[in-house]
């Protein structure tokens, strides 16, 4: 007889209870098949496991070694089970994050925050790259999902917009224009000169952009236009060397000497996206993913 996992467990019921009564009463099976059980036991093992000539029964030397030694091995499978059950369930893992500098400011704490909470035993890797890089990762599987400002397009990746900000002004803070208090107008800037943001960093943002500006019947003066770090466009703008249009959480990195302001007529929102490989289907992944729907 090949000895199963039940057997032991049969085992070490009756060696803690020293009665076969209360043993079978535990494991929830009638006496018989345990006591059953319990002597295949000792057959494939060559020993009695249970000294049974007095009235209450007591464990061999054969078992009480037996007992030593499998009451750890039945808590180890125990765990090492739930650990299986935990990772096809997504309860831990690793998931690494990537995203670019910006994202950090709008809706990636608040997800996760949520994410850490719900799924503790998930190791997070946090990494902050140009938007290139990131698919670059995501394409190389060293990034599980990372975010980036849309439209962005991808046919091996999927995507789902998870934010829609606005685009606000940043001025010098002695700027003609930080001081009006109604909200600016797309006309108000024709003659500024721009800080934009780099076309290949980041494509989406830098579209968005070039949208407003020429929906507003101009084309932008870009003084400085390969900026990818909005800590360096607002660098470049608190110095005066120009104005830049960026997406609404921005204004929570208060950068001194800027002044932001709202600008009626910038078109739609930028959005920022979330991406993944399109065939990845591990469960870490999938809860991140229904932690980002509820946001």
């Amino acid at each position: 007889m090949d000895v199963e996992l039940r057997h032991l467990r049969y085992f070490v019921a009756v060696a803690e209870e020293l009665s076969f009564t209360r043993a079978a009463e535990r494991l929830h099976i009638a006496q018989p098949p345990l006591s059953t059980q319990i002597r295949r036991l000792e057959e494939a093992l060559g020993v009695e496991l249970f000294d049974r000539s007095r009235r209450a029964i007591a464990l061999t030397d054969a078992g009480a070694v037996l007992l030593e030694q499998t009451r750890p091995l039945l808590v180890q499978t125990a765990q090492a089970l739930d650990a299986a059950r935990r990772a096809g369930t997504g309860e831990v893992g690793r998931l690494t994050v990537g995203f670019v500098p910006s994202a950090s400011n709008a809706t990636l704490p608040d997800v996760l925050r949520a994410f850490r909470t719900r799924y503790p035993g998930v190791e997070l890797f946090l990494r902050e790259m140009a938007p290139d890089d990131l698919v670059a990762a995501l394409h190389a599987g060293s990034a599980d999902v990372c975010f980036l400002y849309l439209p962005f397009a991808d046919a091996r990746l999927a995507a789902r917009t998870v934010a829609r900000e606005p685009l606000i002004a940043a001025l010098p803070a002695d700027h003609r224009l930080s001081r009006r208090r109604s909200r600016l107008r797309m006309r108000d800037l024709r003659d500024e000169p721009f800080v934009l943001p780099a076309r290949h960093h980041m494509p989406g943002l830098h579209a968005r952009v070039l949208d407003a500006c020429r929906t507003a019947g101009f084309e932008p003066n870009a003084v400085q236009e390969d900026v990818w770090l909005m800590q360096t466009a607002l660098g470049l703008v608190a110095a005066g060397i120009g104005i830049a249009l960026v997406p609404g959480s921005t204004e929570q990195l208060g950068r001194a000497g800027v002044r932001f302001r709202p600008v009626r007529d910038a078109g739609e929102p930028v959005e920022l996206g979330a991406f993944w490989r399109a065939e990845d289907r591990s469960a870490p992944l999938a809860n991140f993913l229904a932690t980002l729907g509820e946001g």
